[in-house]
């Protein structure tokens, strides 16, 4: 019933398995890819014809992560996969992005490639796993792909590199970094660094490219068993006369558009050829598909007229030369109520990064495949349509927002304080107010600054910078902060961020068959220049984090208690931990180790909670005097909180020096007191003294009453045996009743002592 294909490898200390043939056999191409016990299901369909009017590429790519693969359910209230996570939509992206340029021009017919996690055992990541898939599908699936492609995840740990490893080897690390490649070159990078040099990090990419060639010769396998026929692809007319034609209509206004340096006043003149070209083919009789024809090669013909200009002469678009940045200016405390604001210009880019900061419940809950987890740095990336000149969709962010915001996440988490050093949840955000090339490493430069204007302790100042290619056969010109038509219209976009010190983040996307390492190499070294220059710039604005937090930001204090002293803090129920709440104002959070944070705007309300809890922890001291408040009166005495969460019972003849005929005529509930601390019997009951303290000023008083008799004087209690033996008929009850006036002894006397459970009654009152 089943043709199954299979063809299996050892890679990185696993087996890594592609097989076809069982299941999805309706889809074009489909391919489960196991390594361990990890399983990915990708399978690819693509339309037979191209809808009408069609001028450009329909990729679409889907990863999904079923719950089930990691045996949970989904958290929440709908117990079903929904819309993609910020993960799925990452991991679409990094699939998307090295395939794209495989495909040959002119090549329009829609595809569809989804990619779903079906099992997942914990070790192996997914997303490498469904990029292999996907390459290995769209392979065998006979669509006019240039592939296949192999992907590899490498760390770096102790001086060595690491294929495909785990999360705790990244964890510990100082490297998680992504490559996707032909067997000839590489097509993309994706990574996070610990400040690492451009030797280690080109070194890492050699080391995964390595890797991806023996998953590409694994694919190869595969497709000999399993490929399905090629389709065929219709003759391409390269409209030689046609281009000519434009050439000679409007070469000369794209040359002279191309060198304005506003962006502006450059599209409108662009714009103009167009729409001279367009009336020009209308007015020739040509037919809507050659008109469109028309306009995609006005498109070529800018590419050759911007692309022959820098490699000839080595002028860009805005005039500048190839490693020339653009004027920056930086601000900070731009908003005056944000915990901490900047607003970093580069040339005609732009973007207000704001940093605020809050407690640990504002951290974000992520519900995967790993279970629930917290994050308490969060990076968000907006770019309104105004912010290129255009009208557009305003909304939820796309899949650019989000890919965007995490490339500039993976700039700067390198360098944030750990939680014991800054107990904060951190959010940015990054408006982007105007475009023309790099917006992402733009939030990098500016989220740096907002977050040194808010006071966090970042290790080092972080730059980011984006670099450009221009590649005719042998020849190529590498170019330091591109435009956005720069960006279109070359070869690459490679996006490299970091500190003084050394790289935090590294992103290349290509759209040629791939580049070499002499490239490669080049264009990490022009970047690292780039980077400096950008940074001495950032300097100018602020050089290191402000030593004060914004007066608009919460103060979080830490405090270390015993793990036994843990549900004292919070009492029953929670009782204990709310009354601290509700009375201070300040906002308690303990974790399971016995790590408290407090925090509140104000100083006082943490000062407040602070000592309250102290007081529930701590032991209290015999001899010690301690701030008090009178909680309850008694007859013969009053009972006193003190440290916070103790009581202890001021006996009447511990109030004062003089005799206290009636407790309340000289204490009253709720009264501040200072005592001290007399005696804590076995059982914790604490005796206090009032009378020893100086109420004013909290120092001790000389004690002038004499000493008391020592117990032990009075010699050995007698046994009740030696009273003899008891009389018959002993019994109360055996006397007959009472008489009055028998035992005529007067009024009993009225004792000042209470029950032995309300507090210690002092020896002298039993003599």
């Amino acid at each position: 019933m089943f043709d199954v294909k299979k063809v299996s490898i050892e890679w990185g200390g696993e087996t890594l398995t592609l097989e076809t043939g069982k299941v999805a056999r309706q889809a074009d191409g489909a391919v489960m890819a196991t390594l361990g016990e990890t399983v990915v299901l990708c399978a690819v369909t693509a339309a037979k014809s191209v809808k009408d009017g069609q001028d450009f590429f329909p990729l679409t790519v889907h990863y999904q992560e079923k719950y089930s693969a990691a045996g949970r359910i989904p958290g929440g209230f709908f117990k079903r996969e929904r819309g993609a996570t910020e993960k799925e939509t990452l991991v679409s992206r990094l699939i998307d992005r090295p395939i794209r340029p495989l495909f040959p021009e002119g090549f329009y017919n829609e595809i569809n490639a989804i990619a779903q996690v079906l099992s997942y055992d914990g070790h192996n990541e997914p997303d490498i796993l469904a990029m292999v898939a996907a390459s290995a599908a769209l392979t065998i699936s006979g669509v006019p792909f240039m592939g296949p492609i192999g992907a590899a995840r490498v760390g770096y740990l102790n001086g060595e590199y690491i294929l495909n490893p785990t999360d705790e080897q990244v964890a510990e690390g100082d490297l998680d970094l992504v490559v996707a490649a032909t067997y000839d070159a590489v097509m993309m990078v994706e990574s996070e660094a610990n400040e690492l040099s451009e030797d280690i990090m080109l070194g890492a990419v050699l080391f995964a490219h390595d890797a991806c060639r023996e998953v590409v010769k694994a694919i190869i396998k595969l497709a000999e068993q399993a490929a399905k026929d090629p389709w065929e692809m219709a003759a391409s007319d390269d409209n030689a006369a046609l281009k000519d034609k434009l050439k000679k209509l409007i070469g000369k206004d794209i040359a002279a558009a191309y060198k304005l340096t506003d962006k502006s006043a450059r599209s409108n003149a662009l714009n103009e050829a167009r729409a001279k070209a367009k009336e020009s083919f209308t007015a020739d009789g040509l037919s809507p598909q050659d008109v469109m024809a028309g306009i995609k090669l006005t498109k070529k013909l800018e590419a050759e007229i911007v692309r022959g200009a820098i490699l000839k002469d080595g002028k860009r678009i805005d005039g500048r030369t190839t490693t020339q940045i653009r004027p920056i200016v930086a601000e900070t405390h731009f908003l005056p109520r944000a915990h901490g604001s900047a607003l970093f210009t580069r040339g005609e880019t732009q973007t207000i990064a704001t940093a605020t900061l809050g407690t640990k419940d504002a951290e974000q809950m992520i519900d995967g495949l790993n279970g629930l987890s917290y994050q308490n740095f969060m990076l968000h990336y907006n770019f309104p349509p105004y912010s290129v000149g255009e009208v557009g969709r305003f909304g939820a962010p796309g899949r650019r927002e989000v890919g965007h915001g995490k490339l500039a996440w993976r700039a700067l988490h390198p360098v944030l304080p750990t939680k014991d050093e800054f107990p904060y949840t951190i959010r940015l955000t990054s408006d982007i107010t105007e475009s023309n090339g790099s917006s992402s490493m733009a939030s990098v430069c500016g989220g740096s600054l907002a977050m040194m204007d808010a006071g966090v302790p970042i290790k080092r100042p972080v730059s980011g910078i984006a670099m450009g290619l221009i590649l005719e056969g042998k020849d190529y010109a590498i170019l330091s902060d591109i435009l956005g038509d720069e960006d279109h219209l070359g070869d690459m976009d490679f996006k490299v961020a970091g500190t003084s010190e050394g790289i935090t983040t590294m992103q290349m996307d290509i759209k040629i068959a791939g580049i070499t390492k002499e490239i490669f190499e080049a264009a990490l070294n022009q970047a690292k220049e780039g980077r400096a220059h950008i940074l001495g710039e950032m300097n100018k604005a602020l050089g290191e984090t402000r030593s004060e937090l914004s007066a608009h930001a919460p103060r979080i204090e830490t405090m270390q208690i015993d793990k036994s002293k843990i549900r004292d803090v919070i009492g029953t129920g929670g009782k204990v931990i709310r009354e601290i709440v509700a009375t201070t104002g300040a906002k308690v959070d303990i974790d399971d180790e016995g790590l408290i944070k407090i925090s509140s705007s104000d100083l006082d309300q943490i000062e407040a909670a602070r000592k309250w809890i102290s007081g529930i922890v701590e032991e209290a001291e015999v001899g010690k005097i301690y701030d008090g408040k009178v909680v309850n009166l008694v007859d013969f005495g009053a009972f006193v909180n003190f440290m916070g969460g103790k009581d202890g019972l001021v006996h009447v003849s511990e109030i004062a020096n003089e005799r206290v005929e009636k407790v309340s005529d000289v204490l009253s509930e709720g009264q501040e007191v200072k005592v001290k601390v007399l005696e804590i019997d076995q059982r914790g009951k604490v005796r206090l003294s009032m009378r020893v303290v100086d109420q004013e000023t909290g120092a001790e008083l000389e004690d002038t009453r004499p000493p008391r008799e020592p117990r032990g004087d009075r010699g050995p209690r007698g046994d009740r045996g030696d009273r003899g033996p008891r009389r018959d008929g002993g019994g109360r009850g055996d006397r007959g009743p009472r008489r009055d006036g028998d035992r005529d002894r007067g009024p009993r006397r009225e004792r000042n002592d209470g029950p032995e459970d309300q507090g210690h009654v002092p020896d002298f009152l039993k003599d």
